[in-house]
């Protein structure tokens, strides 16, 4: 069978993902969940207990979660080294840095501001106080990667890799949570435009806006939600 990429909408950090397995153009499918609604629930929480995404269903029907546990699952498989590099360069050393600091310091950053958006009907002083604690982070976060951008057209070099995919899924929420201002990180906002441009990353972008775009024809198609859970689930 071909692997199963369960991504979450709207607005979902594995929207890199679906472009990182659409660059690599081997066979695979995707699974469409909505985070608001289908993710909370005890049917989802059968697939992935902690309730997130993404989640990966592997060709050996195996479930896969984490976002750097899917990416290494992938670049494993990527022999012809379209989104990585050989595991023994410094290319390859430099793209996994990138990838945890944005896995780890940089999306958790986001923490206080995505709570606050889940109780909109809390005390504003806690609501005020999250946010501000939020925004906070998310520029000292910006600052640091800021100064980690070097003169490449992308993070490693001047190819779309896996350290690209793993921060376009979660450097929009910047905008989303009106955090930073984008202007005050001309290389971010510069590599953001060169990202957001390749076409594996607007297919992924057109995927979660529900449109049903053309793509390289790696993705064979959607797989409804009901249909993993009852086939993968615990």
């Amino acid at each position: 069978m071909e692997p199963i990429l369960l991504y979450g909408v709207p607005a979902g950090s594995s929207m890199g993902l679906v472009a990182a397995f659409e660059r690599a153009g081997q066979p695979y499918r995707l699974c469409r969940v909505d985070m608001l609604t289908e993710m909370k629930n005890d049917a989802y929480a059968s697939i992935n207990g902690r309730q997130e995404t993404p989640v990966l269903i592997t060709d050996e029907g195996r479930v896969l979660t984490e976002t750097m546990a899917i990416a290494a699952w992938l670049e494993a498989r990527d022999t012809q080294r379209r989104i990585s590099f050989d595991p023994r360069s410094p290319e390859a050393d430099r793209m996994h840095q990138l990838m945890a600091f944005v896995n780890t310091g940089f999306t958790a950053a986001f923490t206080p501001l995505w709570a606050a958006y889940e109780m909109e009907s809390a005390e504003p002083v806690l609501l005020a106080t999250l946010r501000d604690f939020g925004r906070k982070a998310v520029t000292e976060r910006h600052d640091r990667l800021e100064a980690m951008i070097v003169d490449t057209a992308f993070l490693v070099g001047d190819r779309l890799t896996l350290a690209d995919t793993t921060l376009i899924g979660v450097a929009r929420w910047a905008e989303f949570h009106q955090a930073v201002d984008g202007a005050a990180y001309p290389k971010l906002a510069a590599l953001r435009g060169r990202i957001e441009a390749d076409p594996s990353v607007r297919y992924a972008q057109a995927i979660e806006d529900g449109e049903n775009p053309a793509g390289s024809g790696a993705c064979l198609g959607h797989v409804p939600l009901a249909e993993v859970i009852d086939r993968f689930a615990a």
